[in-house]
């Protein structure tokens, strides 16, 4: 992309007048708090004192027109454009490596509920727990509970194609989604109605689901929702062995019942979330919560029950602890200014291949210099496979900096998933992170197609570009 050439002077005054002077800013701390995400290399860089790519200018819009005007002008200027939400990417996909304008979208938060049709009208730049608390007070909730619930965004959530803990019942945010609102160059809008099902052509929403703001500015979205929960359950089980207690939930699945959370923690996380029960330790524990109408989740009772019945019983409250604790994200920017590297690494795979991909992925890591633990539990789950969620920690050794040492973990997880024909992501996308291994995992034909696609709908590469590696 050839950028015409505009000073940062004269792209603000422009912006200005376009928009207004509340809703641009070209402050340094603005430009400073959009440079980054969550992304622990861009913690790394401000521990060393770095900031390795700004913005020019960060907008602030109100109104689908505030994001045309702006897609307009960046485009016909070619200029770069990042979309930015809650900044609870963790992966480097917000980064605006090359500079331009960040067009942050958390003013767009409307909400308007359809009860009758069972969905919510929301903006795109809507908090996550704002959303639930709302749909909560009118009897009626969306089942979308990622960890960033309090920070993310519904715009974020499509872009990165997010999932929610109580996903095995309701789903990930490309269930939910019914409709769609997307700004894409040079300015136009894409709206796609929020109809139970439709076959009108292909489904042009799923173009917008996980491409990370590489096609369109999400505006607005179109999302189902459940009425309130009737009743909750809470179980929770420990097992001998992984293999038993993945072989539970797989009968479970099969059988028809849905828990809304699942989780099975490997023997070193089990520690963690179990340390309560010391007939736990050196086992598989495994947390389930079942709710919804009253005899649906006793029948579901019935069956979990009935498939954990050679593992001991464990009683609520390892659940009701995970329940506090579950938002908790503090290790990162506790244990990154120690010189202790953490981050997790979540990935996919059918169940016919689980047990040896958890096995070569903890190995992969562990094997590492410098590692101190690797550990992972199965959070996600379906009929066809599980979502493992690793976690490690380490201190790099003599001569390799901290980001080496990340990468060489991330290069051995990735490999290791590869091996065994994973999804090299689930559900935090790929961002700048992850570049290097989607061709990979997609294949020279599949990646090239995608190329095309960007290519048709943003030729002019404004926006976001170098995510994904495209």
């Amino acid at each position: 992309m050839s950028r015409k050439k505009i000073s940062d002077e004269k792209l603000y005054k422009e912006l200005v007048s376009l928009l207004g002077p509340r809703k641009v800013s070209n402050k340094l701390v603005d430009l400073i708090s959009y440079s980054h995400d969550y992304w622990p290399i861009s913690l790394l860089w401000f521990l060393k004192g770095e900031i390795p790519s700004l913005p020019s200018i960060v907008v602030f819009p109100e109104s689908l027109r505030d994001v045309v005007k702006v897609v307009r002008y960046a485009y016909d200027n070619e200029i770069p454009l990042y979309a930015y939400g809650g900044g609870t990417g963790v992966l480097g996909g917000a980064v605006p490596e090359y500079g331009g304008i960040v067009i942050d979208l958390k003013r767009l938060r409307h909400i308007k509920l359809y009860e009758e049709d069972l969905y919510v009208d929301v903006g795109a730049g809507t908090n996550g727990m704002i959303l639930e608390n709302y749909l909560n007070k009118k009897g009626y909730t969306l089942g979308h509970f990622p960890q960033s619930l309090y920070s993310s965004t519904v715009g974020g959530w499509i872009s990165t194609k997010a999932i929610g803990q109580f996903s095995t019942k309701y789903g990930g945010i490309e269930d939910m989604l019914l409709g769609l609102e997307v700004v894409v160059p040079p300015g136009e809008v894409i709206h796609i109605k929020p109809n139970p099902r439709a076959a009108v052509g292909p489904d042009i929403k799923h173009l917008f689901i996980e491409a990370e703001g590489m096609f369109g500015i999400i505006t607005r979205a179109y999302l189902k929702i459940h009425p309130y929960p009737e009743k909750r359950v809470l179980l929770s089980f420990a097992s001998k062995s992984l293999a038993d207690a993945l072989e539970s939930v797989q009968n479970i699945l099969r059988r028809g019942a849905k828990p809304a959370v699942v989780r099975i923690y490997d023997k070193v996380e089990t520690l963690k979330w179990f340390h309560m029960k010391k007939k736990a330790k050196g086992k598989i524990g495994t947390i389930i919560i079942l709710e919804g109408d009253n005899v649906l989740v006793e029948a579901e009772r019935k069956i979990v029950e009935e498939e954990f019945r050679n593992a001991e019983p464990m009683g609520e409250e390892p659940v009701r602890y995970w329940l506090e604790k579950r938002f908790d994200v503090r290790e990162l920017p506790e244990y990154a200014p120690l010189g202790i590297v953490i981050d997790t690494i979540e990935v996919a795979v059918p169940w016919s291949r689980a047990v040896d991909l958890y096995n070569d992925v903890i190995n992969a890591m562990r094997d590492i210099e410098g590692t101190l633990i690797a550990y992972a539990h199965a959070s996600h789950f379906y009929p066809q496979g599980v979502c493992f969620y690793f976690i490690f920690g380490g201190i790099p050794p003599k001569g390799i900096s901290a980001t080496e040492y990340y990468e060489k973990i991330w290069e051995a997880a990735m490999n290791a998933t590869l091996k065994h024909e994973g999804a090299i992501s689930h559900h935090h996308g790929i961002g700048r992170m992850r570049a290097k291994w989607i061709r990979k995992d997609l294949g020279d034909a599949t990646m090239e197609l995608l190329r095309k696609v960007k290519n048709a709908i943003d030729e002019k590469k404004i926006l976001n570009r170098g995510n994904m590696g495209v």
